[in-house]
């Protein structure tokens, strides 16, 4: 077996008494895409703090490739390790043009005045160019970022992520908000990184885990541990995530 890319081992995380995640193990191998669901309260948005610096474990083990210890650094250090985080909201520089976006988010950007003024390696030129291709906006270079449309400023904003060369990739709820077609399309982006860059996606519209899932292993939180995990068929099939998830109408 190859080592996995990050794991998270027997991690609890408690707040004023609720205990948000318990007795956690999860392991991302490298060019994996793996989603996660789960119903509200499952423990999402701490896991993804957990790995990224936000908060920090009551016990257990979280690393990055080998043996290097997450559980004592900062975000700041755990991004700069290589593991970039997307939000539910989408966050650019709205004044600032969608190729201007990119170029800030270039790995090892320096201050807005100087990253905007300096002269431009090729690399750096060409880079921005692929990044626009790849997010489908290289039509659009030139558009303020606030004038673009949410699903639109979705695709800039993992661009953007991209951009940094992570290794590892925490998207959340990247369809929330789209049109079916945005969906699609969002889709389609996220198994294009799939094997180039490992990718934990936290979603809620099981339409497009299902199409992202393709043979990859899906993960279902609940009450802040790993209730089960396999396949979408054997996921949707399973008789517990039915009950606690499925099976609720799905109020998320």
């Amino acid at each position: 077996m190859p080592h996995p890319i990050l794991s998270v081992e027997d991690v609890s995380k408690t707040y004023d008494g609720f205990k948000a995640i318990t007795d956690l193990t999860f392991y991302l191998y490298e060019g994996e895409l793996r989603t996660v669901i789960g119903p509200n309260g499952a423990g999402k948005t701490t896991f993804f703090d957990l790995i990224t610096g936000r908060a920090r474990p009551d016990k257990g083990k979280i690393e990055f490739g080998l043996n290097q210890d997450l559980t004592d650094l900062n975000e700041y250090e755990i991004n700069r390790l290589g593991i970039g985080r997307k939000f539910q909201t989408p966050s650019v520089y709205s004044e600032h043009t969608v190729w201007e976006n990119l170029l800030l988010s270039l790995k090892g950007s320096r201050g807005v005045f100087a990253c905007l003024f300096h002269r431009l390696k090729s690399t750096e030129r060409d880079r921005i160019d692929e990044l626009l291709k790849l997010i489908r906006l290289d039509d659009k270079r030139h558009w303020l970022a606030g004038a673009l449309a949410h699903g639109e400023k979705q695709w800039l904003e993992i661009g953007m992520l991209l951009a940094a060369e992570p290794k590892v990739l925490l998207i959340d709820e990247p369809a929330a908000g789209m049109t079916d077609e945005e969906t699609h399309r969002t889709g389609e982006l996220l198994l294009s990184l799939a094997g180039q860059h490992s990718l934990i996606v936290v979603e809620h519209d099981m339409t497009f885990v299902k199409q992202i899932a393709c043979d990859n292993q899906v993960t279902v939180l609940h009450q802040g541990t790993v209730l089960f995990e396999g396949k979408f068929d054997e996921v949707q099939a399973n008789a517990r995530v039915r009950e606690v998830y499925l099976g609720r109408g799905k109020k998320n």
